[in-house]
Formats: structure tokens, sequence, C-alpha cells
């Protein structure tokens, strides 16, 4: 993505903060390996973790084995940072080794949609508007529709978790007084699209990652006309101020190790829901 930031110094790993809900939940018939593959752009390569342990999906694994007693978890994870709806589709459709490892996937995850909204923004920021984004998100979810197409093409069995997208824009841009109802309208067409289709789950993060932890931060959508006056007077050097403690301090805008918990609890949440269709022996 746009402001990822490479840092060569050496960073202390954060300790856990949100706990497991309950663990040791061992299912009648369950399998005893898991395979687990995540495909997407950074966040599932997990960009702005200061842990460098890879974001949400070993956060996830770890759950995983410890919760069900696994004897392991094989994960891949095909997470490209920058990438788009239509270059994850390109990729996939290209590289055997990601078909393969999807076709004998127990559990398949993908996070995409930022950086198409990303595009929206880079190519229109002088113009933009809420009817500036239709166009697009209606191109993006075709190929959101292509891309579960061929995950389920390759592996009838596997439910798919697909992962909203998140507004951290309002540090980065603030002048885009309606990226919030944006970004909202972008989850729900995308929601709407996973519902189409059977064993795939929508797990949406933007309240999560948007507010940060406990509520503290985040711009109310529903802003009265005074206060998106206010917004739209800000200048955007003011908004240095402004902290949320799930995103990564570099950047603004990936999720820093709390945020990726954030991004697992949810995940996690969803799996235990689900898990009679990745966990018990078909």
């Amino acid at each position: 993505m746009l402001f990822y930031i490479v840092l060569n110094q050496t960073i202390p790993a954060a300790q856990p903060i949100l706990k497991p809900t309950s663990v040791n939940e061992v299912v009648k018939n369950q399998k005893e390996k898991i395979h687990f593959v995540a495909i997407g752009d950074s966040l599932t390569e997990g960009i702005g973790d200061e842990t460098k342990r890879g974001g949400f999906v070993p956060i996830v694994t770890n759950d995983m084995q410890e919760r069900y007693r696994l004897t392991s978890v094989e994960v891949e994870n095909y997470g490209v940072a920058g990438e788009r709806s239509d270059q994850i589709l390109k990729r996939i459709k290209k590289e055997k080794t990601i078909l393969e490892n999807i076709a004998t996937a127990d559990v398949l995850t993908l996070t995409v949609g930022g950086n198409d909204l990303m595009k929206v923004i880079q190519d229109n920021f002088f113009g933009l508007t809420t009817k500036t984004f239709k166009r697009p998100q209606e191109k993006y979810q075709k190929r959101i529709t292509e891309i579960i197409t061929l995950l389920q093409k390759e592996n009838k069995q596997a439910p798919i978790y697909v992962f909203g997208i998140y507004n951290p824009f309002y540090l980065n841009f603030p002048e885009i007084t309606d990226m919030q109802k944006i970004v909202d309208n972008w989850n729900l067409a995308t929601e709407e699209t996973v519902k189409t289709f059977k064993n795939v789950h929508f797990i949406p993060i933007n309240d999560l990652l948007y507010r940060g932890l406990d509520n503290e931060v985040g711009i109310d959508s529903t802003l009265d006309s005074s206060e998106e006056a206010e917004l739209k007077s800000t200048d955007s050097s003011d908004l240095n101020i402004i902290d949320n403690n799930a995103l990564y301090d570099q950047d603004k805008f990936h999720p820093n190790n709390l945020g990726y918990q954030l991004m697992a609890n949810a995940l996690r949440d969803e799996l235990i829901k689900t898990k009679a269709q990745w966990l018990v022996k078909k």
C-alpha cells in the first residue's frame, strides 16, 4: 500500500493484549491437522506488525492449534502488499503452487479491497465525491465474485472468510469527509456479494480498526453540519493529534500488532461459529 515504510531498527515484540475467550474446545470427530491458506494484500502479509511475526495469520494459527489441541496447523501465506483485486486474481490463476494449496486447504482467508479503494482516491483526488466510487465499486464486486468462484472451483469444501476493508483515511485524507460512508457502502456491497455463495463468510473489521481499541478514536459518520464544517477546515497537520492505537505509527494506515489482534479475534469468533465446516472430518 501507499504509506508503507520499511524500518531497519529492532522493534520489541508486543505482548498479547486480547486473550482468547476460552480454550480446549475439542469437538467430536475433529481433524488432527488443519491446512490454512491465507490469500490477499498487505493485511495478509502482515505489514505494520511491529513484532515482525506476520500479522493476524500466526495469531489465528496459534489460537486454532491451542483451542482444538491440533497436532499441527500447516500455513501458506500468499499475501502481497499493494495488490488490488485484479492483481490477486491474476496471481492465483498464474501460480500453480497457490492453486494446489487452495485445493487441499481446510480454511481459506482473503483480504482485498483496500488498494482498489486507494487507486480510486489516487486517480480522482481533486474531484472525489461518493459518486466517484460507484463504478469502481461495481467492478470490484465482479472481481470478488471471480476470486471466490475460482477458490470454490479448486476447493468445494473449505469455508472462505473474506475480510472487509476499514477506514484509516481520516488520518491521511481529512479533506475527504464522506470517506466513512464510502467505506461502509463498499463493505455492504462486498457483504452482499459474499452472501450469494455457500460457506463464504464476511468478516467486518471497519469498526474495530477505525476506532481502535475501546472506541477511543475515529470520526463519526453521523457528523452534524457544524462538525463537518469544522473537520473540513482542519489543516491536515493538525490531524497528527489524532492517534489510533490499532494503526501502525509509521504510516497511520496499516494495522499494528494490536490491530492484527483485533482482526484475529474477529476471524476467530467466526471460525468458532462455523467450525463444523472446517474442523469436523467429512
